[in-house]
């Protein structure tokens, strides 16, 4: 983990959570930074938990198109990017849309007489003593937060003190798993596999996590210079936080430091070669 030390970022913070609930820690892991598109992550849990609750379902109709919750939380509704218009037919192509997710976030608060923010919180984040993370504009991606916090959210969701095995099992399973489009960032992916709020690794290819990342790796990163991962078929999760805009920097970084942990966790991984741009 000290290889984040040699980042362009002025300031990294990093966690490895390893299957017994152990972490490892690197850099200032109780300092908030933007997490930009992370906040995704925290806004699909929100969902999942008001659709355990009974305040909505997965398959509430949102959109005059015929998206449901889930289709927009998996970016399957075929909506802009940051606007309303219909540029597909529902469930035909995979476009990466922040105003789906904020679609699902006014469906919540509409239902529950809530601000989303004040959901949130009341959900998970002030239960789990989550003091460090707050949302302050789109739930698609205006969250700041800690590493350490992200931990105590990650162990809790892993532990099922968040929301029950099946309700994580639709999270990360595939959503319209034939679907195509561009992963910000990585270029064209076919198929290009989410889930519920979170991206699924499958087999793409250029990707930001590691070729020794399991194809059942789920998780996010943010613009911001932030990701988050969990492998689990080691039962392993990486938080990185910086304060470095996404970009070229990190496009080989990013998976080295992947493969490095992995290898460390499993040293039968140890030998595969990080992605690179082509």
């Amino acid at each position: 983990m000290a290889a984040v030390e040699h980042w362009p970022a002025p300031t990294v913070a990093a966690a490895v959570r390893l299957a017994d609930g152990t972490v490892v820690r690197h850099g200032p892991t109780a300092q908030p930074f933007a997490l930009a598109s992370i906040t995704k992550v925290l806004t699909a849990l929100t969902a999942l938990i008001a659709a355990e609750e009974g305040t909505i379902a997965l398959d509430d109709v949102v959109t005059e198109a015929g998206a449901t919750v889930a289709d927009l939380l998996a970016h399957a509704g075929g909506l802009a990017p940051d606007g309303d218009n219909q540029l597909a037919d529902v469930g035909t192509r995979r476009i990466y849309s922040n105003r789906g997710i904020e679609m699902v976030a006014d469906h919540v608060a509409a239902r529950s007489g809530l601000t989303f923010a004040d959901y949130l919180t009341e959900a998970f984040l002030s239960p789990l003593g989550a003091t460090a993370t707050v949302l302050t504009g789109s739930p698609a991606h205006a969250a700041h937060s800690s590493v350490d916090d992200l931990v105590v959210v990650v162990d809790a969701l892993l532990r099922g003190r968040l929301i029950a095995p099946e309700t994580l099992a639709a999270m990360t399973t595939p959503h319209r798993p034939e679907l195509a489009g561009v992963l910000p960032g990585f270029g064209r992916q076919d198929p290009n596999l989410w889930g519920l709020g979170v991206e699924i690794r499958g087999a793409k290819h250029p990707h930001w996590t590691s070729p020794t990342n399991s194809g059942s790796t789920w998780g996010h990163f943010g613009q911001t210079g932030t990701f988050l991962w969990h492998d689990p078929e080691v039962e392993t999760t990486a938080i990185v936080l910086t304060d470095l805009d996404f970009g070229d920097w990190a496009l080989q970084p990013w998976p080295a430091l992947s493969t490095a942990l992995l290898g460390a966790v499993d040293p039968t991984t140890a030998s595969a070669e990080p992605f690179d741009r082509g």
